[in-house]
């Protein structure tokens, strides 16, 4: 059931605390976490711990090691919120009037001096302090477990948390009152409730797409499969090519390609192959490889993690490579001319993201950040644990929504705009028993891109577009009927924030709203894994496929999830900056585009298929152990549904050529 209270507004970069000047502590109270010289940091406690199911087991080690970042706030909060709006709305004077990097500098990060403070209290607390993040956003540190608890005025337990035993703070975290103001966060303490998933569909290691498949939308027909409501249904395509999809959302037609614009991708790790795979997928469809300095990779150290002495193992390792060519071969395959900027974090928890995402924005050479991955705000559908609509569970604590959105806001002054993934599991209620959508995505000051199935012709024009949700049938003993097998397999992230109010630049568009807040998503784009692109990657492969014979070779496969969706709106919005310049936070200017004649695809246009027939095959790599059939629907999205305008399963809906030119036009 769906509640209708937003149980927190997150706070816009820490708005509301009072930024004071930050000068060396000199008391041993003050360095030590004597408690009547400290500031709390309210919401800073892990929310689960509100919930006696996940209760504590033990202790931790005093002499445990511990590494953690401490986030700083900016300066002038208020002054950076004000003119994060300002230089977004399209009907500001201030619209699109961006500060260079340095500039963001001098006017907002914090001194060498408020950083030596910081600096001068965590050595005084016993910890050894690191580096120091991109523009000051975080110093790093290390020390024990006795030494964290005391600089940070908490302890440490271990708790039973989903399963797991994990360790987190027991209390609010604190800093001394010298510094209150100039600390937003302390990341690194726990994992629980700090991992994120991307978000694509495509298949396990190795794996190639059955046959047959169409190289167009309807071009073959399951005619030796039941029908389904009186039809015989089209099988899938084998995976739209770079060309089909330009052709569809209107990018060869606008006679731009994205140069001069730059794309950052973040995901997790670094595959040593990104750079190749992209470049021999590229060249396959007739389009050129990156040129030399189109494409940069600025990861950091895999695996070289904050949060876990494991992270490579937590977080499924080079399961993320295929997310990561993923998202560059869709970037290059909509904006081939621009340049793509690869940004692999240590690891998959928000932690080390967000350092990520620091980079980016201080480098200032990306003007657009492509996201394919986030986390629920909830975390268990197990009734025992008592996850229920007037306690939700929530893991998102405050303190990391105002370090993510003190990234976020630098991005906006500087012109930088995020875009996030929609999420695959629709509203989350059967993954996770409480209908909420995912963060960052949720955040009022991201752009969340929802999914599609996308029908594309022989002609490269659009046959459909509609709602990405699927259900999955399978032939029934008799072979003359089709029989449910899963009533919602997958589909795109939507719905109402319990995190964040409805933001101002929704209101006229998002019309009904069950909680009042912020709705996701924003736009949509192809996602549904029937209807994917190809994608190709070096892989191990276990037995011989058409790409040649097992062992580690390059081979393609069809892919989707909303981790399609959000770098193929990245391309068309590089396009769309190529003459204008910088868009930066863009959802100001796609509201303000749907209030009249909008220039967006609405999914509702077209009534497609019911859905396709997949073939695929029994082991994964070729015909030897046969074929299993399943029809895959579309536009069946768990409680989500598609309508006229703005909907929450596509937001306002598509790109079209005429969007693009509304964008060019605006600047």
């Amino acid at each position: 059931m769906r509640t209708n209270k937003v149980w927190r507004v997150g706070a816009a970069v820490a708005g509301a605390l009072c930024v004071v000047a930050a000068v060396a502590p000199t008391s041993a109270a003050a360095q030590n976490g004597g408690s009547a010289a400290r500031h709390v940091l309210p919401g800073s406690r892990p929310p689960w711990q509100s919930n006696p199911r996940f209760r504590k087991v033990a202790s931790v080690d005093d002499t445990a090691p511990v590494s953690a970042k401490v986030w700083l706030a900016p300066n002038d909060a208020a002054g950076l919120t004000s003119l994060a709006a300002a230089v977004s709305d399209p009907g500001s004077a201030h619209y699109g009037k961006f500060l260079s990097h340095d500039a963001y500098v001098q006017r907002f990060a914090p001194t060498t001096a408020q950083v030596g403070a910081v600096k001068h209290w965590l050595t005084g607390a016993g910890l050894k302090v690191g580096s120091v993040g991109p523009d000051a956003h975080y110093v790093t540190v290390t020390g024990t477990a006795k030494a964290a608890a005391a600089a940070f005025g908490t302890s440490l337990a271990k708790f039973n948390f989903a399963g797991e035993t994990v360790q987190a703070p027991i209390s609010d975290l604190s800093v001394p009152d010298l510094l209150a103001g100039r600390v937003l966060a302390i990341s690194g303490l726990t994992p629980a409730g700090h991992k994120v998933t991307h978000y694509d569909l495509g298949a396990p290691a190795g794996f190639v797409n059955g046959t047959p498949c169409s190289s167009y939308y309807g071009e073959q027909t399951a005619t030796s499969l039941p029908a389904y409501n009186g039809k015989k249904l089209p099988y899938a395509v084998c995976g739209y090519t770079p060309s089909q999809l330009r052709g569809t959302y209107g990018i060869d037609s606008s006679g731009a390609d994205g140069s001069g614009v730059t794309v950052a991708i973040v995901d997790a790790f670094d595959s040593s192959t990104l750079q190749a795979d992209a470049d021999t997928y590229a060249t396959h469809y007739g389009d050129p490889g990156f040129a030399a300095g189109q494409f940069e990779d600025i990861s950091f150290t895999e695996g070289d993690s904050d949060v876990s002495p494991t992270p490579i193992e937590d977080c499924g390792g080079n399961g993320w490579y295929g997310e990561q060519a993923l998202d560059i071969e869709a970037v290059h395959a909509m904006a081939p001319g621009a340049g793509v900027q690869y940004v692999g974090a240590a690891s998959c928890y928000d932690d080390d993201l967000l350092a990520s995402l620091s980079k980016i924005v201080a480098v200032d050479q990306a003007s657009i950040v492509s996201n394919s991955w986030g986390e629920p705000t909830v975390i268990s559908n197990d009734k025992a644990d008592g996850c229920t609509t007037k306690n939700p569970c929530l893991t998102i604590d405050q303190t990391i929504i105002d370090s993510y959105e003190s990234v976020f806001q630098q991005g906006a002054v500087q012109g930088i705009g995020f875009y996030f993934s929609s999420g695959d599991n629709g509203d989350e209620g059967a993954t996770y028993g409480y209908i909420h959508p995912d963060y960052p995505t949720g955040d009022p000051l991201v752009t969340s891109v929802g999914g599609t199935s996308l029908g594309v012709s022989a002609a490269k024009n659009r046959v459909f577009e509609t709602g990405w949700g699927t259900a999955k049938y399978v032939p029934a003993k008799s072979g003359r009927k089709w029989q449910l097998d899963t009533a919602f397999l997958y589909g795109a992230g939507g719905g109402y924030s319990q995190i964040f109010a409805q933001p101002a630049y929704q209101n006229g568009v998002v019309t009904s709203n069950p909680t009042g807040g912020r709705a996701v998503p924003d736009v949509a784009m192809d996602a549904d894994p029937t209807t994917g692109m190809r994608v190709g990657e070096t892989q191990d492969f276990a037995l011989p496929s058409r790409f040649g014979p097992a062992g580690t070779h390059y081979g393609e496969y069809r892919i989707g999830g909303t981790s399609l969706a959000s770098p193929l709106f990245a391309g068309a919005q590089a396009v769309a900056q190529q003459t204008r310049g910088r868009i930066g936070f863009a959802n100001p200017l796609i509201y303000s585009l749907a209030k009249s004649d909008s220039p967006y695809y609405d999914p509702t246009s077209s009534k497609p298929d019911a859905g396709n027939v997949r073939a695929d095959f029994a082991n994964g790599y070729n015909a030897d152990g046969g074929y299993l059939y399943s029809l895959r629907t579309f536009d069946q999205d768990s409680s989500l549904t598609t309508s006229t305008g703005w909907d929450d399963v596509t937001g306002v809906g598509t790109v079209t050529r005429r969007y693009l030119q509304a964008v060019d036009a605006a600047g």
